[in-house]
Formats: structure tokens, C-alpha cells, sequence
């Protein structure tokens, strides 16, 4: 089986595949923790997607058959980026633009990775990736709030909150919930303006808080950046 690995801001993922198929996904919080479940697997081919970690001494600890990758701008893809400035480009959005045109070929497709950040990325529909936008996560703007303020507390997102809060706490809650949901239909509108059959693909640690939220038609997509991932390898691969 081909191993991808994805290292976030806050957790590291990985994914098993058999060729396009996902057959194991697993979360580790430390390096300690995924080094140990690595020794017990030999992989075939493996690609690694670090965004905060130097990845050399992963890919020592980790045995392979085949190739071993490291995510990058250079790497070959199996789409066109049309980005301005391509080596500023984070390697998660890459993958996340790659993981859309496996799930939906030949569309125009917006991505809205939900993370630390949300990041939007929009793919057309002959493979170009364009770029798109990238604004603070939940998280970010609730620490925000507390960080850059004298008195504002910090506190913790409320899914159900209501529209008008009735204390400090439940306004916070309510200016970053109903905040990043209008955020999210607000973008989505705007694209679908100039690309009215467009996908659009939702994933992301907080991805499960606004799935049910959202009017407009969306498909979820919880490992879209280790399908992606994994598409890149098996390109590189076969190329």
C-alpha cells in the first residue's frame, strides 16, 4: 500500500491507499505516536506534505519500497497552476486543488478547506488551479478577539448560538459562528455568479460544524488533502 502523509498546524494525518482507493485514515497528535504505528508498516510508495516540520527525519524512520516524496511547489502535478507567485503557494492548498479534480473531473470546483485558516481554492474545469482566498479560522478569531483586546475573554465556539447573544460570551459566539457562515454563503454566491455549474467542495477539521448550516449544495470531503496527496504520488509515479 502507498502511504500519504499530511503534518497540519495542529494533528498528523495519514492515509492508506490501495491506487485512488482510501482504505485506513489515522490522526496522531505527536511525532512520538506516529513514529511508533510507522514501525509497524512497509509501504510502497510514500509522499509527505509538512507545512511546520523539517521532514527528513520522518522519511529515514519510514520504510518503502519505492519512492519516497516530499510534497513541494516543483513537484509534478496533475494540474496547471496559474497562481502569480507559485513558490509562495502553501503545499496543502496544492494537494487540496488536487484531491478536487479526483472527486469532481471536468468542473469548475471550489475548495474550502476549514483549518487553522480557511483556505478557498478554485480549480476550472480544464484542470488550471487560480488560486482564491485565505481568511482566519474559528479558532484565529477567537483567539483574536482575546489577544488584541483589554478585556474580551477567551472563549470557545457554540454551534448552536444565536443570532442576537444576550451576554459578552454568547455576542463572541455569535459575531464569529454567524461571522464565518455568512462568510462561507457569501463566497460561495459570489463564485457561483461567474461559474453557475461550479462544485463546491467543503473539508477541514471544522468542515462538520457548517455542513448542515450551509443553503447552498456542497459535498464533504473530510480526507480531501490526502486524496490529493495521493493522486500526486500516484502521477509522479506513473509519469
Amino acid at each position: 500500500m502507498n502511504l500519504a502523509v499530511d503534518y497540519g498546524n495542529s494533528r498528523i494525518k495519514a492515509g492508506l491507499f490501495e491506487n485512488h482507493h482510501l482504505v485506513e485514515h489515522v490522526q496522531f497528535e505527536s511525532d512520538p505516536q506516529f513514529e511508533a504505528w510507522l514501525g509497524a508498516h512497509r509501504f510502497e510508495h510514500v509522499i509527505i506534505s509538512s507545512v511546520t516540520r523539517d521532514t527528513d527525519h520522518i522519511l529515514q524512520v519510514i520504510k518503502c519500497d519505492g519512492a519516497k516524496l516530499v510534497m513541494s511547489q516543483s513537484i509534478l502535478l496533475p494540474l496547471t497552476i496559474k497562481y502569480a507567485t507559485p513558490l509562495t503557494l502553501g503545499v496543502d492548498r496544492i494537494a487540496a486543488a488536487c484531491g478536487a479534480i479526483e472527486i469532481m473531473p471536468n468542473r469548475d470546483c471550489l475548495v474550502i478547506d476549514m483549518g487553522t485558516c480557511i483556505n478557498y481554492e478554485f480549480v476550472d474545469d480544464q484542470l488550471n488551479y487560480h488560486g482564491g482566498a485565505i481568511s482566519p479560522g474559528v479558532k484565529m478569531r477567537f483567539d483574536a478577539m482575546h489577544t488584541f483586546t483589554a478585556r474580551l475573554p477567551l472563549i470557545h465556539l457554540n454551534d448552536k448560538v444565536a443570532l442576537t447573544g444576550n451576554s459578552t460570551e454568547t455576542c463572541m459566539q455569535s459575531g464569529v459562528m454567524n461571522g464565518v457562515l455568512s462568510e462561507l454563503e457569501g463566497i460561495i454566491a459570489l463564485y457561483r455568479e461567474k461559474y453557475p455549474s461550479m462544485g463546491v467542495i467543503l473539508c477541514g477539521g471544522d468542515a462538520h460544524i457548517f455542513e448542515n448550516k450551509l443553503k447552498q449544495p456542497i459535498f464533504v470531503a473530510p480526507n480531501l488533502v490526502l486524496r490529493g496527496l495521493n493522486s500526486i504520488m500516484l502521477h509522479n509515479v506513473n509519469f
